[in-house]
């Protein structure tokens, strides 16, 4: 679990770094002007945008559902939502989306999950989520050469980094996890030579915990190897998962009127700013998603760009962010409760 200090921090980030947004997007605009705009937009779109959030955090919770009857857990599906829900919340204030799947171990522990089990589990669910994402990237940089040209030349650089980290990581955590071998001898080293150059005290304790975290590794191998169709229907509900997010967008474009871009174009553009900003040290991308948002939607949302990134960030992040927490304090209330009655 993070620690309350860790916390305290991460929010004080969360909100430095909102403030820079805000006066970095909306230095220099009207506001009465933009929010006309918004008011404008037909709310028939928009309520199925909210929707569909709820549908992304809920897809997470199928997969958590879906994955523990596998390992014989029984759990509700209300309790995996709330799982997926604390884990989406801490995601958004957390730099790098770091804080997420620690505190989601922290509630499963509650329902007497095993942290190995539960860390197998999340694993998983972080290299479908990533690798959906390096799919997407990779297909629009190798066949979509004429949409790149039409719709984000100024931030292909950015784009490029955004999926070259992506399958670092992707790849970094497949050797993690089908090389568990190679991999620590990887990580035995390179500990070896921190310890060796001074840049960290040398520590037993350090190498025993680096053990016992490949053994988790090895488990979760091992869990991939005999569950090829459930990785495999895993990575289908993430695609549809993420599609849905990228949607919200579509419907920001219908709810102001808009015609003539067809919807694959505004999904795929939007997947390129989650791949540009995946892996940013940032909460929820932020500041970078809504000036990337600016550039590349300028010939789509045409005059009223601005007021449809208010209305996109709004509903996939910050109303991500105040559903998760709404959540989150409800999972909090339920185990207060329910330790309370044991």
């Amino acid at each position: 679990m993070l620690t309350k200090k860790k916390t305290f921090w991460n929010i004080v980030f969360l909100i430095v770094v909102f403030s820079l947004t805000i006066y970095g997007v909306f230095h220099g605009e009207d506001p009465g002007a933009m929010m006309e705009a918004i008011r404008q937009a037909d709310i028939k779109w928009l309520i199925p945008g909210i929707v569909l959030v709820m549908f992304f955090i809920w897809g997470e919770s199928i997969i958590l559902w879906y994955m523990m009857r596998s390992f014989q857990i029984r759990l509700k599906k209300r309790i995996c939502f709330l799982f997926s829900s604390v884990g989406f919340f801490f995601s958004c204030i957390t730099p790098s989306a770091t804080g997420g799947q620690p505190m989601q171990i922290y509630y499963m522990k509650k329902e007497k999950i095993p942290i190995p089990v539960a860390t197998v589990i999340l694993m998983v669910v972080t290299i479908t989520y990533k690798l959906v994402l390096v799919v997407m990237g990779v297909g629009i940089a190798c066949f979509g050469r004429g949409f790149m040209h039409r719709y984000m030349e100024e931030v292909a650089p950015v784009f490029y980094l955004g999926v070259l980290l992506n399958i670092f990581c992707v790849g970094f955590m497949t050797v993690l996890v089908f090389h568990p071998d190679l991999a620590e001898k990887i990580l035995t080293r390179g500990l070896r030579l921190l310890e060796r150059f001074r840049f960290l005290r040398h520590k037993e304790e350090r190498g025993r915990k680096l053990r016992e975290s490949m053994q988790i590794y090895r488990e979760t191998a091992l869990y991939l190897r005999n569950h090829p169709g459930m990785i495999f229907r895993v990575i289908v509900i993430t695609f549809i998962q993420r599609l849905a997010l990228f949607t919200v967008t579509w419907l920001v474009y219908l709810s102001f009127g808009l015609s003539g871009t067809p919807i694959w174009d505004v999904i795929v553009l939007q997947a390129v700013i989650s791949i540009s900003v995946d892996m940013l040290p940032l909460p929820g991308g932020m500041g970078i998603s809504e000036a990337l948002f600016l550039k590349i939607f300028s010939s789509v949302f045409g005059s009223v760009t601005l007021p449809a990134m208010v209305l996109s960030r709004g509903m996939s992040y910050y109303s991500e962010l105040l559903l998760s927490a709404v959540f989150t304090l409800a999972a909090q209330g339920y185990y207060m409760v329910k330790a309370r009655s044991e």
